[in-house]
């Protein structure tokens, strides 16, 4: 029979000294969280609410993008406009109206155009070619924040098809979120 090294627990759970551990561990972890002002955190809260998000959304996101939140972009077919009859529906469109602070950018793919999103979104651009070469794609989408002088790290990305996920990085956007999550009720 073999025997473990030194330093190996043989599998006991229950070893000596093992809450002190767990103990040190923990105070350390939260030590290095950051402890924020109140004012700050309730400015924060309030700055989700303005922007329609749970607060523990527009955190992560905040703490993604390293800045404050100041626009969405959505594809055309996060908007359910994908053909030249279609229009944004009222109840999207009333989501985008009440955004406070923040820029309302849409990219729309062909047959789409502009003045089909434009408005409730504030300016409409083109969407990146589908399956286009990630070079393409960044171009596409630097032209688009170029147009509107939006810094693309502070706007977060709304997207319906997993493909266009893909933007958040070529573009370097703040961050993504589904359709789901950010119109839903």
């Amino acid at each position: 029979m073999t025997h473990a090294g030194i330093g190996h627990n043989s599998g006991r759970v229950d070893e000596p000294g093992r809450a002190w551990r767990t103990h040190v561990w923990r105070k350390a972890r939260q030590e290095l969280m950051p402890k924020l002002p109140i004012e700050v955190i309730r400015r924060r809260v309030k700055r989700a609410k303005e922007l329609g998000l749970p607060y523990k959304t527009y955190a992560g996101l905040r703490a993604s993008s390293g800045d404050d939140l100041i626009g969405f972009m959505f594809s055309s077919n996060a908007l359910d406009v994908l053909r030249t009859a279609d229009a944004v529906s009222v109840a999207k469109a009333d989501r985008l109206a009440a955004l406070v602070g923040a820029t309302t950018i849409a990219v729309t793919h062909a047959p789409v155009t502009a003045d089909q999103v434009c408005p409730p979104a504030d300016y409409a651009g083109l969407a990146p070619r589908p399956l286009a070469p990630w070079a393409q794609t960044r171009v596409a989408l630097g032209e688009v924040f170029a147009k509107t002088r939006t810094p693309s790290g502070r706007v977060v990305l709304v997207a319906d098809l997993s493909i266009e996920r893909d933007w958040v990085g070529a573009g370097r956007m703040a961050g993504v979120l589904t359709t789901t999550e950010f119109f839903a009720p």
